[in-house]
C-alpha cells in the first residue's frame, strides 16, 4: 500500500487580524508522522514541540493495569504554521 504525500503547508492567513474565527475542521488535519516526514524531524521530536499547544486533537486510551495506552494525534494546519513562527523567531 501506497502512502500519500501530504499536501504542501500554505499559509490560509491573509491578514493579521486575529480576531477572525478560525473553523477547525475545515483545516487540513496532519498526523505526527507526516509532519515529521515534512520537517525531517524525529515523531519523538514532534510530539514535544505540539505537546503544550492548543488546538492539537489527542484521543485514545491512556494506559491501564495490563494494557499499553495509546494516543493518538491530529495537528491542525493552523497550530502548525504557529509553530513554525515560533521556531522561526527562537532561532
Amino acid at each position: 500500500m501506497q502512502r500519500r504525500k501530504p499536501a504542501p503547508i500554505e499559509d490560509v492567513t491573509a491578514s493579521s487580524d486575529s480576531s477572525i474565527p478560525i473553523d477547525l475542521s475545515l483545516e487540513q488535519h496532519y498526523s505526527v508522522s507526516e509532519l515529521a516526514a515534512m520537517w525531517a524531524l524525529s515523531e519523538r521530536t514532534i510530539r514535544r514541540m505540539f505537546e503544550d499547544e492548543p488546538d492539537v486533537f489527542k484521543y485514545g486510551q491512556g494506559e491501564r493495569r495490563f494494557k499499553r495506552g495509546y494516543t493518538t494525534w491530529r495537528i491542525p494546519e493552523s497550530v502548525v504554521l504557529r509553530v513554525h513562527r515560533k521556531q522561526r523567531k527562537a532561532s
